[in-house]
């Protein structure tokens, strides 16, 4: 008793001193992006389960659109795991700032990630469904998420259980390797018709982080592979942006979305910060001025000056964009693109919520939505835990 007591004045202490190194904005923003998990295990939690809804209102008809099998894109009464792991990429960039807060990830967000784990085909992975239900596709991009997510909690914490899980999850992406188009991951183990942005940038990304915590040489090789070969074959030298897919035949899928870019601009920072070769960081820069262009519009609100705000449309998708500008603010100090993202994110606190504090996908608030994807709001969380971790300000 004297024991857990002494614990929890331990932990109550680290949670003040980690505060008080923040200032009154990190604070705020550290606030909301706890005040935004409360809203989503409210309205999406399952009684007795740690799993969660895909919609508010849960909709028992909803199909998720986004899957390579649409025979497989049948009404199930939990989320698919991309939504799902939104919610741990969330809890992490608390866990950051509040290490407190790891009862939630420990306690709550891992308990339901393992129900997605198959174990029954190797090498091991994550599947796009529960592990009860019948098999389920396994996306390359889907494990390439988590296992960013696990490094970056072993990193917040030293504990290993988490790398062990980022390695083996690494043993599954690198099966989706092949000399097939010169190289590159896939995006979908049981459908492999394309290679993706969305599995070689934050691929790229994973591998670095890997490198980061074990030192092993081979990951900083992988790293390096996978963003020569994303650039050759994905790039839009016209204005530094990247296409979404090349297929089997070579033909590209042109369109192009802020997590993609906003990737690359991420393992740019990361391979300029471990190799010191300036024409990684030029990269970055030139795809990060193309990305403020393109995912960023100008906006004057009724009572105040213009300003850029985030462009609406998948929000996820902005969330992992804005991984890699804080990454570069991080190495080259510009403060254009994060300070155009707090005042975004402001600006969305309050006109962009309804009343159970869940948001829109339009950050002006000017367009609402009767039913609200669990995506969106962890994502939302995700941006507001991540900017509490940024200084834009003296303290």
């Amino acid at each position: 008793m004297k024991k857990t007591l002494l614990l929890t004045i331990v932990a109550a202490a680290c949670a003040l001193v980690a505060c008080e190194r923040l200032s009154p904005r990190q604070a705020r923003d550290l606030e909301r992006a706890k005040a935004t998990l409360d809203s989503v295990y409210t309205y999406y939690g399952v009684a007795d389960r740690c799993l969660l809804r895909e919609n508010y209102p849960f909709n028992a008809g909803y199909k998720a659109g986004y899957l390579a099998s649409e025979d497989k894109a049948q009404p199930n009464p939990y989320s698919y795991l991309w939504p799902f792991s939104g919610t741990l990429s969330a809890v992490n960039t608390i866990v950051e700032a509040d290490a407190p807060y790891r009862k939630v990830l420990d306690g709550r967000v891992l308990p339901g990630l393992a129900e997605y784990l198959d174990t029954t085909r190797e090498p091991a992975a994550y599947a796009s469904y529960i592990n009860t239900a019948p098999a389920s596709d396994r996306f390359y991009d889907d494990n390439v998420w988590l296992g960013i997510d696990f490094c970056d909690i072993y990193e917040a914490t030293g504990d290993r259980k988490y790398l062990a899980q980022a390695e083996m999850i690494w043993k599954f992406i690198e099966s989706g390797m092949d000399d097939v188009l010169g190289g590159g991951i896939y995006w979908c183990e049981q459908q492999k018709h394309s290679k993706n942005t969305c599995s070689n940038a934050p691929g790229t990304v994973y591998a670095m982080k890997l490198y980061a915590a074990t030192g092993d040489e081979h990951y900083l090789e992988q790293a390096r592979t996978l963003y020569r070969w994303t650039k050759e074959h994905l790039l839009d030298t016209g204005d530094g942006l990247y296409f979404d897919n090349v297929a089997l035949d070579g033909n590209i899928g042109r369109a192009k979305f802020a997590y993609n870019s906003g990737q690359m601009v991420q393992a740019g920072a990361l391979l300029y910060k471990a190799t010191g070769d300036e024409s990684y960081l030029k990269d970055a820069q030139r795809t990060a001025e193309a990305c403020y262009g393109r995912f960023f519009e100008e906006f004057t609100p009724g009572d105040g000056e213009a300003f850029r705000i985030i462009r609406k449309g998948n929000v996820w998708f902005s969330a992992v964009m804005v991984r890699g500008l804080v990454e570069l603010y991080a190495i080259d100090g510009n403060p254009a693109y994060v300070d155009a993202v707090q005042r975004s994110l402001d600006y969305a606190w309050e006109h962009a919520r309804d009343e159970h504090g869940l948001f829109e996908t339009d950050f002006t608030g000017a367009e609402k939505q009767a039913e609200k994807w669990l995506l969106t709001q962890g994502a939302m969380a995700e941006m507001y835990g991540r900017m509490a971790g940024v200084e834009l300000e003296p303290k």
